[in-house]
């Protein structure tokens, strides 16, 4: 991994697999040990993976304060900015994805059902997607789904309170082309309880191995 430009960039040795620009959750940095983690396991399959930090983020990492994530237009305007910035530069002629963890993805997603998409960017990966607030699942986040532009596809554990098997089957509108690999036992960060034997690290290189094979699908 290297840092350029305030850039986390996770280079496959792969010149000519699929690019993923990942964007982190609403309250863990670009760095943290999932998406450090995350990063690697993708590129062991062959994904090269670009993160970047929105601009809260990046304040809280310069004065060490905590704030609630910018306001939605806000992010999708700095995500817009990066994919542009990366399509003119690294990506050029490759295989661009977008998407994050948990509110990163839940950004890109809303990112691929705008009306002016262009085709920027071929899917989208959504690790721990945040279906409704934890205890609330009257407020879903899911009516931008029929307006999906590209493949999407959500790796989610069983356990997560933001949607689970059951809830997210029943409320889910159709037709739209989400695709949702389910992790046993993982919780929003894919930890599995203790007496499972798969571990963490375990679901996140299996999160990992399937967005490969659905980026490679695409």
């Amino acid at each position: 991994m290297n840092s350029t430009d305030g850039y986390l960039v996770d280079t496959s040795a792969s010149a000519t697999g699929p690019l993923l620009l990942l964007a982190h959750g609403a309250g863990a940095p670009a760095d943290s040990p999932f998406m450090a983690i995350l990063a690697a396991a993708l590129v062991e399959q062959g994904v090269t993976v670009i993160r970047f930090e929105f601009p809260y983020m990046a304040r809280r990492r310069e004065d060490g304060r905590k704030r609630p994530p910018d306001r939605q237009d806000k992010l999708l305007a700095d995500f817009r900015e990066h994919l542009e910035q990366l399509r003119k530069g690294p990506g050029r002629g490759r295989r661009i994805f977008i998407g994050g963890k948990s509110m990163g993805g839940r950004m890109a997603s809303v990112l691929a059902s705008a009306a002016e998409f262009s085709g920027g960017f071929e899917g989208v990966v959504c690790f721990g997607y945040p279906f409704h607030p934890p205890g609330k699942p009257d407020r879903w986040r899911v009516g931008h789904f029929p307006e999906l532009q590209c493949p999407v596809c959500i790796l989610q554990g069983t356990r997560d309170p933001f949607g689970k098997p059951e809830e997210v089957a029943a409320a889910l509108p159709a037709p739209n082309p989400v695709t949702i690999h389910w992790l046993e036992g993982g919780d929003h960060d894919l930890l599995p309880p203790k007496r499972q034997a798969a571990s963490q690290a375990d679901l996140i290189r299996e999160a990992a191995r399937l967005a490969a094979e659905f980026m490679a699908g695409v």
